[in-house]
């Protein structure tokens, strides 16, 4: 993890009451999309309360080895340079097919018109290079992570 980030966490760690700071969940940083313009635009969704959650392809999670996201999860939030920009923590974890996102999940998600319309086209491009990455063909079917959050902590 950017050193960055450690220390960011460590600041809102700082902010709690002695007996809470050991009982914070795991947490990891991240930044939103594949590309620098949609991760500072991800970014200042989620400063600006539109971005409440996330999506991933499930394969992808498996194929990496890497843990499910957790309620209760702590994530710091940088943008597409690694300069944190909040905290925030899992509220809901949800696996469901992607021809069964609904519009309040894309609505949620806060990008584009945040119609369900732009969030298929958009997210089936992204899973379909996560796809072909892992050797996978993208279906109607895959199924994919639904995660909200709501922002703990910022700066």
């Amino acid at each position: 993890m950017d050193p960055r980030a450690k220390d960011y966490f460590n600041k809102f760690k700082s902010t709690l009451p002695e007996e809470d700071q050991g009982k914070l969940p795991r947490y990891d940083s991240y930044y939103f999309c594949a590309d620098e313009e949609n991760a500072n635009i991800c970014a200042d969704l989620v400063l600006r309360g539109d971005k409440r959650a996330t999506a991933g392809l499930k394969w992808s999670y498996e194929a990496e080895g890497e843990s499910l996201p957790e309620i209760g999860q702590l994530s710091v939030i940088t943008n597409w340079n690694g300069d944190p920009q909040c905290i925030v923590e899992v509220t809901s974890v949800e696996i469901m097919l992607y021809n069964e996102v609904s519009a309040d999940f894309a609505n949620e998600e806060g990008e584009g018109d945040k119609s369900l319309e732009f969030w298929r086209r958009v997210h089936w491009e992204f899973f379909s290079i996560e796809c072909a990455d892992i050797g996978r063909e993208p279906t109607e079917d895959m199924p994919v992570i639904l995660e909200k959050f709501k922002i703990r902590w910022k700066e």
